[in-house]
């Protein structure tokens, strides 16, 4: 009798967990106000609301928008709230400040409505590689929320994997 080779990975209760699965679809969109700014220094209130009135806002339809300044200036909060309060109707989201903080935010807030309780005191894999600008801070976002539940967490591929976190159960 042949010795049969068991796939144990495949037999095993290991659940993966892959943060591109759940990235939302949609344009991502850095959009620069210093391209308003008079010799993109300093921002001149008049001509700024009419850029501001004149500037096509729907075509951030179902996009994620991060704005910022790249310019070295001095701009008033009311500003990034005045593009904010006009880019709003159209965006799925809109945060000020660049693309990283922008991916931060959506996965906070896709995390904080994931169901997880299925990972309920099973081993946890959280697949490490991938095609999609996920930021580190929303591995430490799902970490929080699956380890009181889960009950051990590692982090890469089922063949490779380090531990990150076993329960004292």
């Amino acid at each position: 009798m042949k010795d049969e080779i068991v796939n144990r990975i495949a037999n095993s209760k290991l659940v993966t967990f892959d943060l591109e699965e759940i990235y939302p679809k949609g344009k991502r969109v850095l959009f620069d106000i210093k391209d308003w700014l008079y010799e993109e220094l300093i921002l001149k209130e008049q001509e700024f609301r009419t850029q501001v009135k004149a500037h096509n806002w729907s075509a951030y339809k179902d996009s994620f928008v991060a704005i910022t300044c790249s310019a070295d200036a001095i701009i008033p909060s009311w500003a990034f709230m005045l593009i904010a309060a006009e880019i709003n109707p159209y965006a799925n989201k809109v945060v000020i400040g660049n693309l990283e903080l922008l991916e931060t935010v959506i996965y906070q807030e896709l995390i904080g409505f994931l169901d997880l309780r299925y990972l309920a005191d099973k081993p946890v894999i959280l697949k490490g590689c991938a095609d999609k600008p996920i930021p580190p801070s929303a591995f430490a976002f799902l970490i929080q929320k699956i380890q009181p539940i889960c009950k051990s967490i590692l982090f890469g591929e089922a063949c490779s994997t380090v531990p990150l976190y076993k329960s004292k159960k």
